[in-house]
């Protein structure tokens, strides 16, 4: 594997998921959702989350948010696509969303 730029790897995660899903799913089977960069890869999110929080990755997966129809009155409207990164963590491994900064 090349060695990731790591500039480029803090600029991959933009943001935690919290919702009632992803808080199942962090139960349930030890995950992490974020939303992510449109052009980043598994390699790139696992290097990211593991250089940031200190945390051991098992594995990543990815899914893209497809684009919403709105209206706005009579106008229609497109929201913005967005992709999101399932991170399973090892056994042991936590991080902590609502202390972090």
């Amino acid at each position: 594997m090349t060695q990731l730029n790591e500039e480029r790897l803090l600029q991959v995660l933009l943001a935690p998921v919290i919702s009632e899903k992803s808080t199942m799913v962090a139960d349930k089977n030890e995950q992490v959702v974020f939303r992510v960069v449109g052009t980043a890869t598994k390699p790139e999110i696992k290097a990211a989350v593991e250089l940031l929080f200190k945390v051991q990755v098992e594995s990543v997966q990815i899914t893209n948010v497809k684009p919403k129809q709105k209206r706005f009155g009579r106008t229609a409207g497109v929201r913005k696509g967005w992709k999101k990164a399932y991170v399973a963590l090892k056994p042991g491994q936590e991080i902590d969303l609502q202390n972090a900064q």
